[in-house]
């Protein structure tokens, strides 16, 4: 790490973008450009997290490296899913705010900035800033269930958050670290940072559509497992009884 990145990340300021993708190196060529042109302004550092791709977004992200750009390679030896990459990439993240964007490029990077103001603005109580989508690019069905299992979960979370799916986030990355992992937890950030204690903010962004290739995490991954998803956070948030309000009393030991 640069010296200029050592000292941003220890200050607190630097911001680390996580992609998950798999396959997707035509995307991530203009995706990534687009991230350091969004966020020119700020130190920042941006972590792919390549799960298990066999196209050519290793050569890719070497390249980048090599002009200097501020792009890391976190590498699945095997497909593990979106859920896993994003964790993956949390892990790895220097940065004390994390962003989370689709490796597809129909999240707009244009819209980070917006995320983090709004986090910023709310307070140390608020630990993430959800983006929301208007006017969807997905297909008649993906659309239709993709309202559906949101005002779904809406009912059963009451998270007050319309879109859980919108892959563009910005989280506190400590209280990131607190939340409990599954496959799926990506799509209910929302709730498991409420269930922390933390607040959440919405930014209203616009989904672009795919540029290149098809999904790899399409809709009928979810299905019965989203479900049970679903009632699986609704018993974790029913099981957090209190939240703890904690305080030191004196100073500790040397």
């Amino acid at each position: 790490m640069s010296s200029t990145l050592s000292s941003a990340a220890a200050s607190g300021d630097l911001v680390s973008v996580v992609i998950p993708a798999k396959d997707e190196a035509d995307n991530l060529a203009i995706l990534i450009e687009e991230i350091l042109t969004a966020l020119a302004a700020r130190p920042l550092e941006v972590v792919v997290v390549d799960d298990g791709s066999t196209d050519s977004t290793g050569a890719l992200l070497a390249r980048l490296r090599q002009e200097g750009k501020p792009v890391r390679h976190i590498r699945h030896e095997v497909p593990c899913g979106q859920s896993s990459a994003v964790r993956s990439g949390v892990l790895a993240a220097r940065g004390q705010v994390v962003v989370t964007i689709d490796g597809d490029g129909q999240n707009d990077p244009a819209y980070i900035p917006a995320l983090l103001a709004a986090l910023q603005a709310a307070g140390p109580s608020v630990a993430l800033a959800a983006g929301q989508r208007l006017k969807r690019t997905d297909g008649v069905y993906k659309k239709y269930a993709s309202r559906f299992a949101n005002a779904l979960r809406g009912a059963i979370l009451a998270d007050g958050t319309r879109d859980s799916g919108c892959g563009l986030k910005a989280v506190r990355r400590p209280v990131f670290l607190l939340l409990p992992f599954f496959d799926g937890w990506h799509r209910f950030l929302p709730a498991l940072v409420i269930r922390e204690g933390y607040g959440v903010v919405h930014v209203d962004v616009v989904d672009r559509p795919r540029r290149f290739g098809r999904s790899n995490y399409g809709i009928f991954d979810r299905g019965l497992r989203g479900a049970l998803d679903l009632f699986g956070v609704w018993w974790l948030r029913k099981r957090r009884r209190k939240i703890p309000i904690v305080s030191e009393i004196g100073h500790p030991h040397a």
